[in-house]
Order: structure tokens, then C-alpha cells, then sequence
């Protein structure tokens, strides 16, 4: 055999070996990582989608939890992983949408570092009011009586940066407040400030929200999506609530590390198309006031891509920054 034969031998060998790899995937549990702390909106999420997955999927789907820095410990982790099909994160628009402009530096590229597989939800923010602390019962009314204690009240977000911070910092720049900003590390501890009164407000995700108004310590003013949300009809948009053209949500989706297998990517995104379609699954997201959003990998791509130079223009707007 000469030496264009047998490299040609090689070439065709490890061809076949990744064709039975993919072929074959998923033979062993699939890790999926977590940026953000249990109890937050994107656990409640996954922690609901793991059974669905499991079952489209045939193999056991394993989530680890590294919250930190908004999201990019996780990320970081991901983008470093080894492309093999068996790691993959929960990401969101502001871990790849967000996070690229308001961190100076980042030890990894949102886009040409990770596969996008696909989509999973859109999450609508609502307007959170502690009553005790500030006893609005609309939009409008909240802004009156913070035009009129101007620099008085304390609203809390998820962390510095974060789409409920951003989402806050839009909606008090287009309605002219002057409010103070109170970062937390996580939705469990921003959502306790609020209720324990050390804050006023919050724009939160609904469906980490209600349970706070089955108990009736908060009060809900108004959505951030262009519709209402069917888990909470009564509860009118921000836009049509008094401040036109305000429009802020998030979307949740499953990344892996550049250089997946395009058929395990494939059959992945497929898995997630069939969990999602479940009437189940899509009954149940609905009433924590989720969207079921399904994409192709290249629709998705897309959407990282969009919402990378969108978010870009919201975070230079506001002037939010994290070192």
C-alpha cells in the first residue's frame, strides 16, 4: 500500500468512526449545564423539559447547576467542552444576547464558540409591586407616585446586567423615572427583597412570581410582551398600559460547544421539536406564563446572531456595564 493509499485508509476509518458515533448517540447520559441557581426561571424550565427530553431522547438527561456572572461560568465550561454530543447548556438571550456587551471581555465568543441547537421558550417579565411599600394598582398609577418621591424608591434585579435589570433601566428611561438600582445575586433573593420590602419592585419573570401572588404578598401591573400572558389575562402590557412601544422578554434554548456532529445536532433539535410539541408540556409552560418556542438550527443561529446586535443597542443606551 503506498502513502496516498493509506492516508486515504485513515481518512475513510475515522469517516466510519464518527458516522457510528453519531449513529449511536446518545448511548450514555447527556449533561446539561445550569448558569443560573435552582429555583430560578431557567430551572423551572429545564427541570420541566428533563422528563420530555428524556423520553424523546431515550437517555437520561443529567442538569448541573454553575451559576455565576450572569450566566458565563456555565457558558465558559460549554464553550470548552468537549464536542462529543453529551454536553450542552441552558442558555438564554442574556447570557448570549446580553452579556457580550455589558462584559468588557469574555473568555469566549457568544456566537463562533457554541452550537445553537434550538429555542425552547419566550418568558414574559411582569411589573411586581410590594403593595406595603408602594401601593400603585396600575402602570400609570406606579409612575406617579415615583415622579412624585423621585430617587426614593429601590428596585431589585436578578444581578447587574440582567435582562431584569435592562428590562427596568428601558422602562424607567422611556417613562422618566428616577428610581435606585439593587442588584442580587439570583431571582430567589431579588424576589425576597421585594416581598420583605427592602425593595419596591421588580420586573420579574411571571412564572417564578406566582407563587408570591397565590400568597398575595406582591402585585402584578403589567407584562413586557407585545400580548397579554394567558397565565395572568387580567394583567395588562406596559404598552398598553401607559408607556407605548415598551416591549422586553427573554428567550430560553440549548446551546452545545462549536464543532458538534451536524447529525447529533440534528437529531437533538429534533428531540427538542418533539418534547416541545407535546400537549402536555405546552399546557404546562402556559400556565407559568411561558411561550413554546421552537427553532431550526439555523433559525436559531439566527436569532443569537439578532438579538447579539439588539441587546448591544439596549445596553449602550442605559450605559449598564460589569468589568
Amino acid at each position: 500500500m503506498n502513502k496516498l493509499s493509506r492516508c486515504l485508509a485513515v481518512v475513510l476509518v475515522l469517516a466510519l468512526t464518527v458516522t457510528a458515533r453519531a449513529d449511536d448517540w446518545p448511548s450514555r447520559p447527556i449533561v446539561v449545564l445550569m448558569g443560573f441557581p435552582a429555583g430560578s426561571g431557567v430551572d423551572v424550565v429545564g427541570r420541566m423539559l428533563q422528563p420530555y427530553l428524556e423520553k424523546s431522547l431515550g437517555q437520561r438527561i443529567v442538569l448541573d447547576y454553575k451559576p455565576g456572572a450572569g450566566g458565563n461560568v456555565a457558558s465558559e465550561i460549554v464553550a470548552n467542552a468537549k464536542p462529543d454530543g453529551y454536553t450542552f447548556l441552558l442558555g438564554t438571550a442574556a447570557t448570549h444576547g446580553v452579556n457580550p456587551a455589558l462584559y468588557k471581555k469574555l473568555p469566549f465568543d457568544a456566537e463562533s464558540d457554541f452550537t445553537p441547537i434550538s429555542t425552547l421558550v419566550d418568558v414574559s417579565n411582569v411589573l411586581t409591586v410590594n403593595p406595603k411599600v408602594i401601593d400603585a394598582t396600575s402602570v400609570k398609577d406606579f409612575i406617579a407616585k415615583v415622579k412624585a418621591n423621585s430617587g426614593k424608591y429601590n428596585y431589585a434585579s436578578t444581578g447587574n446586567g440582567t435582562g431584569t435589570h435592562l428590562a427596568f433601566a428601558e422602562f424607567n428611561a422611556r417613562a422618566g423615572l428616577d428610581m435606585v438600582h439593587v442588584p442580587y445575586k439570583g431571582g430567589p433573593d431579588a424576589i425576597q427583597s421585594v416581598v420583605k420590602g427592602d425593595t419596591c419592585c421588580i420586573f420579574n419573570q411571571v412564572q417564578t412570581i406566582l407563587p408570591q401572588v397565590s400568597a398575595g404578598t406582591v402585585r402584578l401591573l403589567g407584562v413586557t410582551t407585545k400580548k397579554r400572558v394567558p397565565a395572568i389575562p387580567d394583567v395588562p402590557t406596559i404598552d398598553e398600559a401607559g408607556v407605548p412601544g415598551y416591549e422586553s422578554y427573554t428567550w430560553f434554548g440549548i446551546f452545545g460547544p462549536k464543532g458538534i456532529d451536524p447529525t447529533v445536532a440534528a437529531r437533538f433539535n429534533l428531540a427538542i421539536k418533539a418534547a416541545l410539541s407535546e400537549p402536555e408540556i405546552q399546557k404546562k409552560l402556559a400556565e407559568l406564563g411561558n411561550t413554546v418556542r421552537y427553532e431550526t438550527l439555523s433559525q436559531f443561529k439566527e436569532t443569537v446572531h439578532r438579538d447579539r446586535l439588539k441587546w448591544a443597542e439596549v445596553v449602550k443606551d442605559v450605559g449598564a456595564q460589569v468589568d
